[in-house]
C-alpha cells in the first residue's frame, strides 16, 4: 500500500468520524435539550434556540459530508460552527464547579481535542481548497 492511499483511507476515516460526531451530536440538542442549554454561557441570550439551531445546522452539516458536491462547504459551516459553539466549552472548563457531573480534565482536554478536531474537519472535507489562493497569495 502506497503513502498516498494510506493516506486517503485515514483522510476518509476522519471524514467518518466528523459525520458521526455531529449527526449523534446533533440528536443530542434534541433529545437532552435542558442539558444542552445548561452549559451556554449566560451572557448569551436565547439558550434553548440556541441549541435547537446548533442541532439543525449540525444534522446539515452532517448530511453535507456524506455528499462529495457539498463536502467542502458542509466542511466550512462545521469548521465555523465548531469556532461558534467554543465560548460554551471554555465557559464549562473556567467554571467547572458548575458542572460536578463532568471531570475538570475533561473539560480541558475537550478544548485540546477541539482544536485538533478543528483540523480535522478542514483537511477531511476538502475546505482547505477554498482557502488555498489566500494561503498561496494569490489573491
Amino acid at each position: 500500500m502506497t503513502s498516498a492511499s494510506r493516506r486517503e483511507i485515514f483522510k476518509r476515516s476522519v471524514l467518518v468520524f466528523v459525520f458521526f460526531w455531529f449527526f449523534f451530536g446533533s440528536l443530542a440538542h434534541f433529545l437532552f435539550t435542558r442539558a444542552e442549554a445548561g452549559i451556554v454561557p449566560t451572557y448569551i441570550p436565547f439558550h434553548r434556540l440556541d441549541v435547537y439551531v446548533s442541532g439543525v445546522l449540525e444534522m446539515l452539516g452532517a448530511i453535507g459530508v456524506l455528499f462529495k458536491r457539498a463536502r467542502s462547504w458542509a466542511g466550512i459551516g462545521l469548521f465555523l460552527l465548531t469556532i461558534a459553539v467554543t465560548p460554551a466549552n471554555i465557559h464549562m472548563a473556567m467554571h467547572w464547579r458548575s458542572y460536578p457531573e463532568v471531570s475538570p480534565w475533561i473539560l480541558n482536554a475537550r478544548l485540546v481535542f477541539q482544536v485538533i478536531f478543528l483540523a480535522g474537519i478542514w483537511w477531511s472535507t476538502g475546505a482547505s481548497k477554498y482557502y488555498a489562493p489566500f494561503y498561496k497569495g494569490k489573491h
